[in-house]
């Protein structure tokens, strides 16, 4: 079988990053000789219209997605069951335009030319923010579905779903936040965390040779910073909910 190649370029209709940036990411796929699709917003393509998706990506048997993070984008096909195999992705977050065209050349063996460049758009209109579940991570705690105000999760000590994405609230990451396990993302979130989808930081561990007296005293010391850190968080994520709850009432009394 002959192999062949197409670029996934999200447009990102969240802005997560510069429109400057991806203007520039357009013109220089456009000077390659390749397959690119520009998707006028990934998620909303995987939410509402992932057999367009899947259509357009099955035509090839290796798919480059530009897009955010890969632990975010993977698990959000899993969980709207977008079926794609033998795809990349390369992180247009943490990637200057440049890099990800030297990877392009160097990794794919993309060369120069004239692309096949072709736009899809999306019928969602409006800006999705949902949260996307890392159920390799998850420790099934609840306390996610609990904190929310909105119905997006479906919970019981078995199981922890979306079943209504989009009935989670714009900029409101709040349930996120309070998450203990990093287990929830959100790509559509502009900055650059675990939250948006970035890997988790391992946990460093102490060497045998260091005295019980020290380890203690540090252990002790770290788990203040932890208890200092978390209720900020906390507090954070309440005034996050707080603010959603706020324009949600607001949009029924305007419906009324």
């Amino acid at each position: 079988m002959i192999q062949t190649t197409c670029i996934l370029f999200c447009r990102c209709g969240a802005g997560v990053i510069s429109s400057e940036k991806v203007d520039q990411l357009a013109a220089a796929f456009h000077q390659l000789d390749a397959n690119v699709y520009e998707l006028s917003d990934l998620c909303a393509l995987a939410v509402h219209e992932k057999d367009v998706l899947e259509a357009i990506a099955n035509r090839y048997t290796c798919k480059i997605i530009v897009a955010c993070y890969p632990r975010a984008v993977k698990n959000m096909f899993r969980q709207v069951a977008v079926e794609l195999d033998d795809f990349e992705v390369l992180n247009f977050k943490v990637l200057a335009a440049d890099q990800i065209l030297d990877k392009l050349k160097k990794d794919y063996q993309l060369v120069e030319g004239k692309a096949r460049y072709q736009i899809q758009l999306s019928e969602l209109k409006v800006p999705a923010w949902f949260p996307v579940i890392d159920e390799s991570l998850c420790t099934l705690c609840g306390q996610c579905a609990r904190f929310c105000l909105f119905g997006v999760y479906a919970y019981n000590k078995k199981s922890l779903t979306v079943v209504n994405p989009l009935a989670c609230k714009n900029n409101c990451p709040a349930c996120g936040r309070t998450c203990p396990a990093s287990a929830i993302m959100f790509p559509r979130l502009a900055e650059k965390s675990v939250l948006a989808g970035a890997d988790p930081a391992q946990k460093g561990e102490v060497s045998s040779g260091e005295k019980e007296g020290l380890f203690v005293l540090l252990n002790e010391r770290n788990q203040r910073r932890k208890s200092i850190f978390k209720q900020g968080v906390v507090r954070l994520a309440e005034e996050e909910r707080r603010k959603a709850l706020q324009e949600f009432k607001k949009g029924i009394e305007k419906g009324k």
